[in-house]
C-alpha cells in the first residue's frame, strides 16, 4: 500500500502551499515509508508516499507518460500490467512499475480505461495539457480513497481522511467502482457487473469452475519483488488461501527470489481457537509458520492508535483491527512487506452465522450483494488500514473481479444453509476444495465453523474490551449519549468509548459521517436482523450473538441443540459432510 494526496485548484500556489502539501502528505508516511514524491503544476499538486512492492529500484511515484504531460499517483497493484503493456507497444515506458500503465492507458483511451485494470487501486491522474483530472477507486474498495472540498474551491483526494480533515470544509469517501472526472463535473460508476442489480442468478453450481477461479485469483497475487506471506487464522478462508499459495508458489517468479516455502502468520491470545487451528494447517501445508501472542492489556493499550489509523468507531471493525494491527507490526519487523489475506469470502458466500436464518434464496442473495457493496466500510477498511499502519500491503484474492463474477452468478439455492442436506455455511466453497485424491486441507479444518476474527483470536478478547469500556463509561454517560452524539448514537458502553476516542482525532461532522451505523447481529445488515425476532434483543456484531447457531453463543440453550444445528463436535460435522456428499 502507498499513500496518495492530490490537490487541484488551490487559490494559493506559493512555496508555503507546497510546504503545506508536503506536511499533509507526511501524515500518510506510515503507508509508504520507502520514498516520497511530489509533482507540482501551477495550482495542482500530486504527492505520494511509496511502499515499494514491484520494481523497488525504479518505480518511484508520481509516474508519467512518455512526454510527462500525464501525471499519476497510485495506491495499489495492477495484476494484469504485463498484458496491458503488450497492448501498448507504441508507448515507451520509463519504469517496471505495474502502475505506470495507467498513464499510458489514459493517453490511449481517455477516461474510459478503468475497467481494463485487474487489481486493487486508487489513483489520481492529472492531464497537464488542459489541467483536467480524474480519480478512481477499484471495484470493491479494497484500497481507500477520500475526496474533499476546500473553501477556496479546491478539490482534494487522499488515501486517508487524516490528510484532509484540517484543510477541507467537507470530505467523504470516494465510492468503490466509481470515477471522478473534472471534465464531467462529478462521479460516475465504471464498475457495472450483473450481480450489482441484485437480480437472482440461475447458473448451476460447478465446483471445478469455482475452484479454478479462486486458484487463478491467488496465483495473480503472488506478483511481488519483496518478501511476503499469508495471514493464517486457521479458518476456512485463510486456510484455503495458504493451501493454494503453497501449492503454486514454486512455479511463481517470487520463488526465484524468496524461495518456495510459504511463510504464514497468526495472532491470538494464548490458547485461542485461531492459533491452535492455524498451527495445525501450517504443519499440514509445511509452511514456515510464525505465531504471535498478545494480551488483553496490550490490545487495550493500542486502541487509541488503532482508531487513529483505521479512522472508524465501528465496534466490530475495532475489535478485529486491534489484533491485526499488532500482528502487522510483528510481520514488518521480520522484513515482510506484503501479505495475502482471506477477506471477502463471508460476504460472497453468506458465511456469517446469521445466514443460517435466511428465509429464502432471494433474501440470501440480496443480503450477500449488500454485504459486498459495504465491504469498503468494514473488512476492506480494516485489512488495508491495520496493515498499512506499519507499511505492510494486504492482498485479498476472494475479492478478485473475475472470481466475484463467477461466485455471484451461481444460483443462491446452492449457498443456502441446509441442515437437512448436510450443507453448512459456505458449503459450496468447502465442497469445491474437498479433493479426496489430492487434499488441500484436513477435513475438520475444511469444515470448521465460522469464527469472526475478533472472536477467533480468543473469546476473552471481546469480553475484556467490554469490561474495560464499562470502567470508562458511566451509566449516566450512556443514558445521555443521544444528546452528546445525536448522529449514529452509540447504544453500548463499548461503542461510546470508541466514539470518544474517534472524536478526539476527527472532530468534524464530515468525519463521523463516513462511519456506518444501524442495528446488527453477528455482522448482519439492519435488514437481516428481521430474520430472527430474538436477535433484536441481543444486538452485537460478534458471531457469538447468533444465538442458537454459534457453538459458543453468548446464551447457549445446551450442547445438544447446538450440535443439531451442525455446530457441535467435528465428528458431527463430518457426519453431515458425508450426508452432503451422498446427496451431491
Amino acid at each position: 500500500m502507498c499513500g496518495i494526496l492530490a490537490v487541484f485548484g488551490c487559490s494559493d500556489n506559493s512555496q508555503a502551499k507546497r510546504a503545506r502539501i508536503v506536511e499533509l502528505s507526511r501524515r500518510l508516511r506510515h503507508r509508504g515509508p520507502d520514498w516520497s514524491g511530489l509533482h507540482c503544476h501551477e495550482d495542482c499538486y500530486l504527492a505520494h508516499q511509496r511502499l515499494a512492492i514491484v520494481d523497488p529500484a525504479s518505480g518511484d511515484q508520481p509516474l508519467y507518460n512518455q512526454d510527462k504531460t500525464v501525471v499519476v499517483t497510485v495506491n495499489g497493484e495492477i495484476y494484469n500490467h504485463k498484458e496491458l503493456r503488450a497492448q501498448l507497444k507504441s508507448h515507451t515506458f520509463r519504469t517496471g512499475s505495474d502502475c505506470e500503465v495507467i498513464a499510458h492507458l489514459y493517453e490511449e483511451h481517455g477516461e474510459n480505461f478503468v475497467g481494463m485494470l485487474d487489481g486493487m487501486f486508487s489513483f489520481v491522474l492529472l492531464d497537464t495539457r488542459d489541467k483536467s483530472f480524474i480519480a478512481a477507486r477499484d471495484a470493491i474498495g479494497i484500497t481507500p480513497l477520500y475526496i474533499g472540498w476546500g473553501l477556496d474551491g479546491s478539490v482534494w483526494f487522499a488515501s486517508e481522511m487524516k490528510a484532509l480533515s484540517d484543510d477541507c470544509e467537507r470530505f467523504t469517501y470516494l465510492l468503490p467502482g466509481h470515477i471522478y472526472s473534472s471534465k464531467q463535473g462529478g462521479l460516475r460508476r465504471w464498475y457495472n457487473p450483473t450481480w450489482y442489480s441484485e437480480q437472482i442468478p440461475s447458473t448451476p453450481y460447478d465446483p471445478l469452475v469455482l475452484r479454478g477461479a479462486f486458484e487463478k485469483a491467488v496465483i495473480k497475487r503472488l506478483m511481488t519483488d519483496v518478501p511476503f506471506g499469508v495471514l493464517l487464522s486457521g479458518g476456512l478462508d485463510s486456510s484455503l488461501v495458504a493451501a493454494v499459495a503453497s501449492r503454486h508458489l514454486a512455479d511463481a517468479e517470487a520463488a526465484c527470489q524468496w524461495g518456495s516455502q510459504l511463510h504464514t502468520f497468526c495472532i491470538g491470545l494464548k490458547g485461542s481457537p485461531d492459533t491452535k487451528a492455524a498451527r495445525e494447517v501450517a504443519d499440514y501445508l509445511g509452511t514456515h509458520h510464525h505465531e504471535f501472542h498478545f494480551t488483553i492489556q496490550e490490545g487495550i493499550d493500542a486502541l487509541e492508535e488503532v482508531i487513529y489509523h483505521i479512522e472508524t468507531f465501528d465496534v466490530t471493525t475495532i475489535r478485529a483491527s486491534t489484533p491485526m494491527f499488532l500482528m502487522s507490526r510483528k510481520i514488518k519487523s521480520l522484513g515482510v512487506k506484503m501479505v495475502i489475506s482471506g477477506e471477502g469470502s463471508d460476504e460472497i458466500f453468506g458465511g456469517y452465522l446469521y445466514f443460517h436464518k435466511a428465509p429464502n434464496k432471494e433474501e440470501f442473495h440480496q443480503e450477500t450483494c449488500q454485504k459486498i457493496k459495504a465491504l469498503h466500510l468494514y473488512d476492506c477498511l480494516r485489512a488495508n488500514k491495520s496493515t498499512s499502519a506499519w507499511g505492510v500491503e494486504a492482498r485479498v484474492p476472494f475479492l478478485d473481479k473475475e472470481f466475484i463474477n463467477i461466485a455471484m452468478s451461481i444460483d443462491p439455492e446452492w449457498k443456502m444453509i441446509r441442515p437437512d442436506l448436510g450443507r453448512i455455511e459456505k458449503w459450496i466453497l468447502r465442497n469445491a476444495f474437498d479433493d479426496e485424491k489430492n487434499p488441500y486441507l484436513p477435513k475438520h479444518i475444511l469444515y470448521r465453523q465460522k469464527e469472526q476474527f475478533s472472536d477467533g483470536v480468543g473469546y476473552s478478547w471481546i469480553d475484556g474490551l467490554k469490561d474495560h469500556a464499562n470502567k470508562q463509561v458511566t451509566d449516566s454517560m450512556l443514558m445521555n449519549a443521544s444528546f452528546v452524539y445525536p448522529e449514529n448514537t452509540p447504544t453500548t458502553k463499548e461503542a461510546y468509548y470508541y466514539r470518544t476516542i474517534f472524536e478526539k482525532f476527527f472532530p468534524k461532522n464530515a468525519a463521523r459521517s463516513t462511519v456506518p451505523g444501524g442495528p446488527s447481529v453477528a455482522c448482519s445488515t439492519a435488514k437481516a436482523v428481521e430474520w430472527d425476532a430474538s436477535w433484536s434483543k441481543n444486538l452485537d456484531p460478534s458471531g457469538r450473538a447468533a444465538l442458537g447457531v454459534h457453538a459458543a453463543a453468548y446464551e447457549e440453550t445446551g450442547d445438544t441443540k447446538a450440535a443439531n444445528l451442525m455446530n457441535g463436535s467435528p465428528q458431527k460435522r463430518l457426519e453431515m459432510l458425508e450426508k452432503a456428499a451422498a446427496v451431491a
